[in-house]
């Protein structure tokens, strides 16, 4: 059976690879959210949301800049981007 539609991106690094290296890398801790929206910005397609809020005027957490910059360095070691 072929694999189910994972890119070759997603097969590089999980989230907690990329938050222990980032931690490392700049000693800033980052959250899975952050990953994504670094990851969404770059185009790297994520899965469908299970877990939406039912308000449609909810607020989400904006990535940092100093985080955004750490997150991008580690996916392209990663050469995710």
């Amino acid at each position: 059976m072929d694999e189910m539609d994972v890119t070759v991106a997603e097969k590089k690094a999980t989230y907690e690879e990329i938050k222990a290296y980032v931690l490392e890398y700049s000693g800033l801790n980052v959250s899975n959210l952050y990953i994504a929206q670094v990851k969404q910005k770059y185009g790297i397609v994520e899965q469908e949301c299970y877990n939406k809020p039912k308000s449609e005027d909810s607020r989400q957490l904006k990535c940092p800049p100093e985080k955004e910059v750490a997150i991008t360095e580690v996916l392209k070691y990663f050469k995710m981007i």
